[in-house]
This record gives C-alpha cells, structure tokens and sequence, in this order.
C-alpha cells in the first residue's frame, strides 16, 4: 500500500497538472505497475466512503417506520454500490481509449482518475458527516456539493487535457464516460439493490 509520503507526491502532481504544468507526470507512477498500485486509492477513500454510507443508512432510516432496523447486508450493498461506481467508468475509459486508438494513454488516465479520487471523497465525506451531525445544514452542504462537482468537472478536464492536449471532443467525451456513468449507475443500482432512499 502506498505510503503517506507517495499518496502527497501523487496529490501535488495532479495539482500540478490541474494548473497546466505537465511537471506533474514526474510526480505520478504512471507504469503498468503504478496503475495497479493506484486501485490502493480506493483503501485511502474507504474512511470517507463509510462516512456517506453511514449518512446513507440514517436517510433510509429516516424514511422507514421508528424501530426499523437494517443490518450488515445494507453496508454489503452499498459497498458493492461503491465498487462499480468506481469500476465502470475505468473500464468505459478503457473501451474509449481502443476506439480512438490511445491505448498507451490508458495507463495514466487510470492513475490520474484513481489518485484525484482521494481528495474529492474526502470532501464528500466530511459533507456527510456534517449532514450526520446538523440535518439542518443541509442546504448549505448541498450548495458545497454543487461547488465539488464543479471542481471536480474542472479538475478532470485540465488533467484530460494534459493527457491528450487541446482537443475539445476528446475531452468532452472522456469528461463525461467518467462521470455520467457514475451519476446513472448510483441510482439505478440503489433501486436495484433496494438502498434508493427517497
């Protein structure tokens, strides 16, 4: 599992390429190797990650008669949630990547996506907790979230944009195979698997 100090130096990268600077690769272990070690991503997100689905299981309570109850199976779901939300735009971003024939990009588009996940999970988890502790912010958390999903629509176009330079259709379409799919998947897959909560 990568240490404190590489999950800082892959942080400051992306921030690096966020602002343009393509010094930022030199921070990144964008190898084969370095793809399959930046899925550890997902370890250093699972404490935000368990901070909604906490926030998660208060709604679905909330929204039940007093004295429901709801057992580890709900947590197992929404776990599972998480994983094909993290999985599927990888994997659509990989099949974008042997249709326009940038194969060799797929490696860093994965590191990239994966490490720039900690921090925005991070921000929504502590949103969650926030909405856990005092309901009645939940307007004002709300108005964050527009401005996370902003930044993080922001964040992923300038790092695409280092990626493959300054092609707009290029861009656009992996901007949105990376986070449309997110957006469709969450509540289909919360009806389907029966943890939708309004």
């Amino acid at each position: 599992m990568p240490s404190i100090h590489e999950v800082r130096l892959y942080l400051s990268g992306l921030w690096l390429l966020i602002k343009g600077d393509a010094q930022g690769f030199r921070l990144l272990d964008v190898s084969d190797r370095g793809m399959t070690r930046s899925f550890w991503a997902f370890a250093w997100c699972l404490p935000a990650a368990i901070a909604s689905w906490l926030w998660l299981h208060q709604l679905m309570l909330d929204g039940l008669p007093q004295g429901t109850r709801l057992g580890p199976l709900f947590f197992v779901r929404t776990a599972m949630l998480e994983v094909m939300n993290w999985l599927v735009p990888l994997i659509l971003a990989g099949v974008l990547c042997l249709l326009t024939g940038i194969q060799r990009k797929f490696p860093v588009i994965v590191v990239t996506m994966n490490w720039l996940s900690v921090p925005f999970s991070w921000a929504y988890g502590l949103m969650c907790v926030m909405m856990l502790l005092a309901p009645r912010m939940l307007p004002v958390v709300g108005l964050f979230q527009l401005v996370l999903l902003f930044a993080l629509v922001v964040s992923f176009s300038r790092i695409i944009r280092m990626i493959h330079g300054k092609q707009p259709l290029m861009i656009t379409a992996f901007v949105l195979v990376l986070m449309v799919p997110n957006m469709i998947l969450t509540e289909a897959l919360q009806r389907f698997l029966g943890i939708y909560p309004f």
